[in-house]
């Protein structure tokens, strides 16, 4: 029998540690060239400022949920509860369904991430990259077999590596500028020409990539302590935190390397600076952090993601399968079997830029597009005395965030006709579902 997850054992601290070394991974090492190559003007920093504002603005809706509902699986209930009965039904199954590709593909995209950078210490072939990619995820799959408050005490450890190799880059770079980063046009540049944000358009699909992750406790809503308040901290101590060492990382880097001579395929861009001020060997050293990291990235992306397929699962609206424990560890065993299953094979198949813009594309309309609906409706119908967090300034966030939202669907390009595609067969599935498999007598609970 299938049983809700409410194990509170992860703390304010863990959980900001799960949502930081989601964020970072390898997303800020592998886009940061191709961010800085879109721009003629050195304007680059305003994408990282644009995906920051844009993480800020969603997080009050994450938050304001996530500490009114805290249950395992977040978007997912947050649809089944906001859209009513048969609505919620179908939001929280489009969700789980798009969520059970789109969350391998981003194990894919810190697999395929890592191996690609391992080449700078080890000359690897295609095949031998895939190799080492398909092996990381199978070995995440091995450590995160285990009890949750052993792996908040893992992600602890790995948020520490994660904030002290950037801080580490931070330093190297300010104490050796060479020249200054621009952050104002000049001369008859205009911030507000075409050419300047249709290059943040493009820029801000990789920039918000490397945000995304600020709301991964929301997926572990009913493992965390004290989740009114702590849900909402980890959430905006974690965009906070993070934009300021993305901001100064660029900063530090940049301001050492000229950005005419960035290129967009530049794969080892922070460690060719590390090297340029230190040698190779520490330009070998850094190399090894940053493969920590994308890691530390890959463990936290999959513990979230394995609890959303299992929520939908208990509530009937997903395969029984999914809504399994583990007997004894007590964690949704056979949705990281499954998911894990499925990242691997799409870190054999895919390249890393396809799977970047196919993980945002996926996601905007499904999941954050939607839930800004949602939250609208929530307050329409439930009001706001018994939130334990109110966004400000309602309801600006929201039309803020929609209109963000469908700027970066319009950016990611041909891929936003893959993810239309994908959402539609899941409304399709969703009602040959609801037309023959339930008539056959079989419930929702019974997969």
């Amino acid at each position: 029998m299938s049983t809700p997850l409410t194990n509170r054992k992860i703390n304010l601290v863990q959980a900001t540690a799960i949502n930081m070394i989601d964020m970072v991974g390898i997303g800020p090492f592998v886009v940061m060239p191709f961010v800085v190559a879109q721009f003629n003007n050195g304007l680059f920093i305003w994408a990282w400022i644009f995906g920051a504002f844009t993480a800020f603005v969603d997080a009050m809706i994450w938050s304001e949920l996530g500490a009114k509902y805290p249950l395992a699986g977040g978007t997912y209930n947050f649809h089944r509860i906001a859209f009513g009965e048969k609505g919620g039904k179908l939001m929280g199954f489009l969700f789980v369904w798009q969520t059970s590709i789109q969350a391998p593909l981003v194990m894919a995209s810190a697999a395929i991430g890592f191996a690609q950078y391992l080449t700078y210490i080890v000359p690897l072939d295609w095949w031998q990259q895939k190799i080492v990619s398909g092996g990381l995820v199978i070995l995440v799959f091995i450590l995160l077999y285990r009890k949750i408050e052993t792996i908040g005490r893992i992600s602890v450890v790995m948020g520490s590596i994660v904030i002290l190799t950037i801080v580490w880059i931070i330093a190297s770079g300010l104490m050796n500028q060479q020249h200054t980063v621009k952050f104002l046009p000049s001369g008859n540049e205009s911030f507000f020409s075409y050419a300047l944000w249709a290059a943040v358009g493009q820029a801000s699909v990789k920039t918000v990539y490397a945000y995304l992750g600020y709301y991964n406790v929301c997926h572990l809503g009913g493992e965390i302590v004290n989740p009114e308040k702590n849900i909402p901290r980890s959430i905006f101590i974690s965009i906070f935190g993070i934009a300021a060492l993305y901001l100064l990382m660029n900063i530090s880097v940049m301001g050492v390397i000229p950005w005419q001579s960035v290129k967009a395929d530049d794969k080892y861009l922070v460690s060719s600076f590390m090297q340029q001020l230190y040698g190779t060997g520490v330009g070998t050293i850094i190399t090894v952090l940053i493969l920590c990291v994308a890691f530390s990235s890959l463990f936290a992306v999959v513990l979230g993601y394995s609890r959303i397929p299992y929520a939908a699962a208990v509530n009937g609206n997903f395969f029984k399968i999914f809504g399994k424990l583990h007997p004894a560890k007590k964690f949704p065993h056979i949705s990281l079997i499954i998911l894990c299953g499925l990242g691997f094979v799409f870190s054999l198949l895919m390249k890393l830029k396809d799977v970047i813009d196919s993980i945002l594309a996926m996601r905007i309309v499904v999941q954050f597009m939607a839930q800004a609906v949602g939250i609208v409706l929530l307050r329409r119908r439930k009001g706001t005395n018994k939130l334990p967090f109110r966004m400000w300034l309602y309801p600006a966030p929201v039309v803020l965030s929609l209109l963000i939202w469908a700027f970066l669907f319009y950016h990611t390009n041909w891929f936003a006709l893959w993810g239309s595609l994908i959402a539609l067969a899941g409304v399709c599935i969703y009602f040959i579902k609801e037309k023959y498999w339930d008539k056959r007598g079989v419930s929702d609970d019974d997969g």
